[in-house]
């Protein structure tokens, strides 16, 4: 008997990038993209637009990191409480960063239209589940503060009615964002390379960058392997978990960035009145714990169930441990799931920041769009745009520009700490 498949459903069941740019690089281009994620493309997409030259280059395949080994959620809203976030930011901050999650997953639907892809994109909103009845408390606060601030796109499911949404007993529950979406984040990033290949940028495929270094008269000079390239402008467009260990410009980066691994399998086709009793209304779902799980259904009956199974990195012996900590899981969540046939398993690596806001602008010359702490696939497309218009002299457009970003103490690259965070997360899940 074979086992799970070690990679990306959404990888696996998209259709090949075919667009890009052959032979080697120019000598020079205007604008210098490094990384091929949903960053990355929605950003040479938009320069191109504008008349901008790009050149895009990615160390492996287009979307083979993050955007493209996640959950396919594209959810409204912060990785915070929103209350909690106005009383520390002010009203006026907290609202702006709660709205541009929003316009992020607008951008998602809208790049999806206006470009043809094919990508499953539906609006099925996003259930919290209460994992504990005192959660559903701090949901029901929530949601009195979101409907009467910020957001009225809201619904609170009573423990009584939890039974509509959602077949088991393990929840107490929940709140509804009923804007939120989901996709086919393969099949929306090999869409998203192919637009922006159409529009004229050249997207080199396994081509690391192994140095980038300030030129003399002005802009840079971006080192791979296969050659080297002159460029007027750089973007950064990959987390701090594929930024290049030693590659010298981007070490303040990741000393600001913690890269954790979140892990993923995928079922063998359900029975769809299965799936209806158990997810009727085929939304996102996500569990209040610290070390929760997220899941959701796919458009060939699967469930995809993920979560922080460990505190580790994503390798392919890391992945398959935690794998069978999520096909556990799955089966004490849905009774009538256990034992079922596990045909994908998967990991990859999350950006966190430590307060779980991201962060974009410029550093040293360098522009940049990262830590988008487990919101990428929305967040990572929207601004991708944001950095364009940034480029070309809108600085305003970039929603996080009030930012500070101090480094993390003790923190150099490599997150040694994660094991000490991961028995913390789980004491406080036992407390609370």
């Amino acid at each position: 008997m074979t086992g799970p498949k070690t990679c990306s459903y959404w990888l696996d069941t998209a259709p090949p990038f075919t667009g890009g740019a052959d032979g080697g690089l120019d000598s020079r281009t205007d604008v210098a993209v490094i990384g091929a994620g949903f960053t990355g493309l929605s950003a040479a997409l938009a320069l191109r637009q504008r008349g901008v030259s790009v050149t895009v280059l990615e160390a492996d395949r287009a979307i083979g990191a993050a955007s493209g080994r996640n959950g396919g959620h594209c959810n409204n809203g912060l990785a915070h409480d929103y209350a909690a976030l106005s009383a520390k930011l002010g009203r006026d901050r907290a609202g702006a960063y709660y709205r541009a999650h929003v316009a992020a997953v607008d951008t998602v639907e809208r790049l999806a239209r206006e470009n043809d892809i094919d990508c499953d994109f539906r609006r099925p909103g996003r259930l919290k589940l209460a994992a504990k009845p005192e959660h559903f408390e701090k949901l029901a606060r929530a949601y009195d503060v979101l409907r009467a601030e910020i957001d009225t796109d809201v619904e609170l499911v009573a423990p009584g009615r939890i039974g509509d949404e959602i077949g088991s007993a393990a929840f107490h529950g929940g709140l509804i964002q009923t804007t939120s979406a989901q996709l086919h984040v393969g099949k929306f990033g090999v869409g998203m390379a192919h637009a922006a290949a159409r529009a004229g940028a050249r997207i080199h495929e396994h081509t690391p960058v192994t140095d980038i270094l300030r030129r003399p008269g002005g802009g840079w000079r971006v080192v791979t392997p296969r050659g080297e390239i002159v460029a007027d402008q750089v973007l950064i467009a990959t987390g701090g978990g594929g930024t290049g260990g030693a590659l010298r410009p981007l070490q303040w980066f990741r000393r600001r960035i913690v890269s954790v691994g979140s892990f993923i399998i995928a079922t063998q086709p359900l029975d769809p009145a299965l799936l209806d009793r158990l997810f009727p209304n085929r939304r996102n779902y996500v569990t209040s714990k610290n070390i929760g799980n997220y899941f959701r259904t796919t458009t060939d009956n699967r469930l995809v169930f993920g979560g922080r199974a460990r505190f580790a990195v994503s390798n392919p012996l890391s992945d398959l441990k935690s794998g069978h900590i999520l096909e556990a899981t799955l089966g004490r969540t849905f009774p009538e799931l256990a034992g079922t046939r596990i045909d994908y398993c998967w990991g990859g690596m999350v950006d966190l920041t430590a307060d779980r806001l991201p962060r974009a602008g410029q550093h040293d010359g360098l522009y940049y769009s990262m830590g988008y702490s487990g919101h990428g696939v929305q967040m990572a497309t929207y601004m991708g745009e944001r950095m364009a218009e940034v480029m070309m002299g809108r600085p305003q457009a970039n929603p996080w520009v009030d930012l500070d970003w101090p480094s993390i103490p003790g923190h150099l690259g490599k997150p040694w700490f994660l094991p000490l965070v991961g028995a913390y997360y789980r004491v406080q899940d036992i407390l609370h």
